[in-house]
């Protein structure tokens, strides 16, 4: 059976990434801990434009100063999914207060959820 897959991408300034990777890192052993599968944050390192393609900075609207997290959350499922994020918003871990307190723009984050189709 085919995993399902949460995938972010967000734009972040580089003076940021240490105070993400802090938030990050609870909220892998919170996902985990609810059965997610594997749980990824990845930040952008070579992100120079192939000819022809879009790059990932142009992509999340990255301005100077800025740099991308491309992430994701591995699931068995949709419905597992769905089980495990019920669990994660429920957990008081989870709670960080006003958006404008986190280190990056959440109006700025793209989100979806996705199929494997290749992988599985």
């Amino acid at each position: 059976m085919p995993h399902y897959i949460d995938g972010f991408l967000l734009p972040i300034a580089k003076d940021q990434i240490e105070n993400y990777r802090a938030i990050s890192s609870q909220a892998a052993a919170v996902w985990r801990e609810h059965g997610a599968l594997d749980y990824r944050e990845c930040v952008g390192e070579a992100l120079e434009p192939m000819e022809g393609l879009a790059s990932f900075p142009v992509v999340a609207g990255a301005k100077e100063g800025e740099t991308v997290i491309f992430a994701y959350i591995v699931y068995e499922s949709r419905a597992h999914r769905d089980e495990v994020n019920a669990k994660v918003m429920a957990d008081p871990r989870m709670k960080c207060g006003e958006p404008d307190s986190m280190p990056f723009d959440c109006r700025r984050m793209a989100y979806g959820g996705f199929q494997t189709i290749v992988g599985d």
